[in-house]
């Protein structure tokens, strides 16, 4: 697939924004899913958008692995060529279809309207809230999750650095309010159980953080397969590399140092910061790790959804 670079960027809007307009938004509910008011305030226009037969859909619950993924299908769309992928920064090469913030920032369905086919769209929406349009035009998704004790880490810190979303208070609070679901995008258990059910009745890749990090070139080659792409052993190693932690740490068309720090600030700590499995052990109290058992079990129990704490 040769990427046409005519999509817009809006790096150059957010380096105009003056400094007071970002603030952290409040959440609201959309059919009982708590979201970031702007996205809330253009929700009619999200649930209505037009998907394209070859759309391919990202879909992952905040800080899953979702930027990871996006590097690794367009290095694979893109035939190993990976120089092609900094064309541009992650957001405008696949626009994240629910983001919406104040005048005069784009959009992602903005950017979406004026990206030319076949479109990458990253959602972080549950199943349920994705636009129909998806599932009638029978588009390709990858979703990945991520265990649920390093996802609470790495989404705790996002949280930290993105100043448009409500302030994480303490760990020890945030580890309560992520059980709960209290968080913008809702509750992982619902999250990815949603799209773990979804996968019998649609062209669903569903696959794992856990797996991408144990053995990264078998996971890229599930990708290739998912998307009838026939790469060499030598494309898939250039991915490889291309994809790996440090690399993209480094990258600025994959590290969202476009991004300013009135939005993203990176000072108080970085949008790439560790991509490892089992950081939680790090940062997990025993009592706060017996809270979160007792739990998951409670919300987990009767599926046959499976993660990995540690590999």
């Amino acid at each position: 697939m040769e990427k046409d670079d005519s999509s817009v960027d809006y790096s150059d809007f957010l380096a105009k924004v003056p400094e007071g307009m970002f603030y952290r938004f409040p959440l609201l509910p959309v059919h009982g899913v708590p979201l970031m008011k702007p996205i809330v305030e253009s929700w009619e226009r999200i649930e209505k958008f037009q998907a394209r037969p070859d759309d391919l859909l990202i879909a992952t619950y905040p800080k899953a692995g979702t930027t990871w993924m996006q590097e690794i299908i367009d290095s694979v769309m893109n035939e190993g060529e990976v120089e092609k992928t900094k064309r541009a920064p992650t957001h405008v090469r696949s626009p994240f279809l629910e983001i919406c913030s104040p005048p005069p920032v784009p959009s992602g369905i903005d950017l979406l309207e004026v990206t030319p086919s076949p479109r990458l769209v990253k959602t972080h929406l549950p199943y349920e809230l994705v636009p129909e349009t998806f599932w009638k035009e029978k588009c390709k998704t990858i979703y990945v999750a991520r265990n649920a004790k390093d996802n609470a880490v790495s989404y705790y810190f996002f949280d930290v650095m993105n100043k448009t979303q409500p302030d994480p208070g303490t760990w020890d609070e945030y580890v309560l309010k992520f059980l709960k679901g209290d968080v913008a995008w809702g509750s992982w258990f619902q999250h990815v159980l949603s799209w773990w059910k979804a996968r019998e009745k649609h062209d669903i890749l569903y696959m794992f953080y856990e797996d991408m990090k144990e053995d990264p070139k078998r996971e890229i080659r599930k990708v290739m397969k998912f998307l009838g792409k026939d790469l060499s052993e030598e494309a898939v190693e250039k991915i490889h590399q291309h994809t790996s932690f440090s690399a993209m740490k480094e990258n600025p068309m994959a590290n969202y140092s476009s991004i300013p720090g009135t939005v993203l600030d990176q000072t108080v700590s970085p949008f790439m910061r560790k991509g490892e499995v089992a950081d939680w052990m790090n940062h997990f109290t025993a009592s706060q790790n017996k809270i979160f058992d007792e739990e998951y079990q409670r919300q987990m129990k009767g599926s046959t959804l499976r993660f990995r704490n540690n590999i």
